[in-house]
């Protein structure tokens, strides 16, 4: 384990991501003269190519951003939508009583390209081609495959060679498992950028027109005809252990556009942290901050029993707050102001006891009766052979034994000019569904994080956003941008990059050090992912914990549960430090393949 790392400084850029490809593309953009929107739309496709278990073309991402020039933070909201056609009674028709994680029902309208080229048309300063020029090398000519995605591929390869064919063309090459390390190519992939690219520059050298033209060749040109073709064409095999053809439509697509919003925000020592709105998870890291603030953290000790039991117990609270209240606020009335009032946060605060809760405490903001969906009785076959397995479990990695499992991708840029921009892609992964023939993109399978039970937020419905567990963060301080920072980690990314946030707020850590503090989580509330599991009263804090600290949660009540050490999550981070003149950047070592750079 690479501990320790040293926290990087600089004056003309600041990168830090999940893989080290997308951070040396990000940082090669800064020094061709773009700004950080540029850079980091640059670093995102890199990672659709180089992590493809975790995130791809065809999936979503959040982007949350401070502009210099409007002196503003906005969210753009990259998280598509359910098709027109998916209703309850459509699923119940095919005797669902839940979405499966996989296959091409829980697909939903691939918002990250309509994300990065809203967030490149209203802010960035290159033209296209220099953004998608790193992608396209890296599909096309080869990356060096990463041991998550060579393990991914091995095990799902019986499904690829005799289901998913689509899929096998692109991951089996010469029909066998490429091998770790080995040097990769996605050709398909790369001519899918390239035709978008084509299509882009047909329209002349304007910039904008080049977005705009890219835009409509994705959603109401060659990608979206594709995606109609598939997806009501072929019925594939999904975790339900039947073939299903899926109801999104090139029509979704072309009726879709991503949105900029004002993001969700609040006040804590003196800072204001912005998230995305409750479409995402997100507002139960300001719902955790609120409830923290009451209590004397530093006086606790990073790292002490009551620290995390403390952190713990809010998380509890916070969480079982989203699965009752959370879902797209467009077509839901999200009580979201009340669950942030110091009223509200001061009675939940109240149910913070000695000892661990053993159950889930939604709040009732207003007197509202909170509704926490059922998700027992998921009624999937048994698993025959371990790939099928894996389609059960909606998680894009490859499930193991182990509280450490990751997921997901982060970036987070900086840049000379005053900008500040995080975004954490996901979705489109290998496992979620097959290869779009034709386009190397497989889709996203964020449905499956819906209910199919009525009057719930987060009810299936046409036109609805999942309810995602994408959470980028940026903090303001002054009106000036602060820091920003995410992780990969699923349901999980609210309480590591918390623990994070505590340890360079509270306790006044480092950036790079706050990265690799000791991490834990609980899993008390139901993962958003198929088969919606949870583990009441289970903390995870990693093996390095003192024992005693460790005996002392035991002691309160949890169910402790030791994973590997400096396992839990991969923090990624950039700082401006206006006093000293200095962007900053820090990456958690955790991970092996997250890399921060500076100049």
């Amino acid at each position: 384990m690479n501990f320790g790392r040293p926290e990087l400084s600089g004056t003309f850029g600041a990168v830090s991501s999940t893989h080290w490809l997308s951070s040396a593309a990000a940082m090669a953009v800064l020094e061709k003269g773009g700004n950080a929107f540029d850079a980091i739309a640059a670093g995102g496709f890199v990672l659709q190519v180089v992590e493809p278990h975790f995130n791809g073309l065809g999936g979503d991402v959040p982007i949350v951003s401070y502009s210099a020039a409007t002196q503003s933070v906005q969210v753009v909201c990259g998280q598509g939508p359910m098709p027109q056609a998916a209703t309850i009674d459509r699923f119940r028709t095919l005797g669902l009583r839940h979405i499966p994680g996989s296959g091409l029902l829980p697909a939903v309208v691939p918002g990250a390209f309509g994300a990065w080229m809203r967030l490149l048309s209203e802010h960035g300063t290159l033209p296209l081609a220099d953004i998608l020029d790193h992608a396209i090398g890296y599909a096309e000519n080869g990356f060096p495959l990463l041991p998550g995605t060579a393990d991914a591929i091995e095990v799902l390869a019986p499904l690829f060679a005799t289901e998913w064919s689509s899929s096998g063309r692109v991951y089996l090459p010469g029909g066998r498992p490429p091998k770790a390390g080995s040097l990769f190519r996605t050709p398909a992939l790369a001519d899918t950028y390239k035709r978008l690219l084509r299509e882009a520059t047909a329209v002349g050298g304007d910039r904008e027109a080049q977005i705009a033209a890219a835009e409509r060749a994705f959603y109401q040109g060659f990608v979206a005809e594709a995606i109609d073709s598939f997806v009501s064409s072929t019925p594939v095999l999904d975790a339900t252990g039947r073939h299903h053809k899926g109801l999104l439509t090139g029509e979704d697509l072309a009726n879709w556009r991503a949105t900029a919003e004002e993001p969700s925000n609040l006040q804590y020592r003196g800072l204001t942290v912005h998230k995305p709105g409750p479409w995402s998870q997100s507002p139960v890291f300001l719902q955790q901050l609120a409830l923290l603030e009451g209590f004397d953290l530093k006086g606790m000790g990073l790292g002490s029993a009551e620290y995390i039991h403390t952190v713990t117990e809010c998380a509890k609270l916070a969480f079982a707050d989203r699965e009752a209240w959370y879902g797209d606020p467009e077509h839901s009335d999200v009580p979201l102001d009340t669950l942030l009032s110091p009223a509200y946060t001061a009675a939940r605060r109240g149910l913070v006891e000695d000892k661990a809760a053993d159950v889930l405490r939604p709040g009732s903001p207003g007197g509202r009766t909170p509704f926490v969906p059922d998700h027992a009785d998921v009624d999937w076959p048994a698993a025959e052979g371990s790939w099928m397995s894996q389609l059960a479990n909606g998680l894009p990695t490859v499930v193991k034994a182990t509280a450490a499992r990751t997921d997901t991708c982060t970036i987070v840029v900086a840049d000379r000019f005053g900008n500040l921009v995080v975004a954490v892609p996901s979705g489109g992964w290998l496992k979620s569904s097959p290869v779009v023939p034709g386009l190397g993109l497989s889709l996203g399978t964020r449905g499956q994080t819906m209910t199919l039970q009525e009057g719930h937020p987060n009810s299936v419905g046409p036109g609805r956003r999942p309810r995602t567990t994408l959470s980028p963060s940026l903090v303001v301080k002054d009106d000036k941008p602060l820091m920003a920072f995410g992780t990969p980690g699923g349901d999980r990314q609210d309480q590591w990059t918390l623990e994070f946030f505590l340890a360079a707020v509270d306790f006044g850590l480092g950036l790079q050090a706050a990265t690799e503090t000791l991490a834990f989580h609980t899993d008390h509330f139901s993962a958003s992912f198929t088969p919606h599991e949870s583990r009441p009263k289970v903390l995870a804090v990693e093996r390095n914990c003192d024992p005693g600290v460790v005996e002392d949660l035991r002691s309160r009540g949890h169910d402790v549960e030791l994973a590997a050490e400096f396992s839990l999550g991969k923090v990624c981070a950039v700082a401006v430090d206006e006093e000293a003149g200095l962007l900053r950047a820090a990456a958690s070592p955790r991970g092996r393949q997250t890399y921060a750079a500076c100049r």
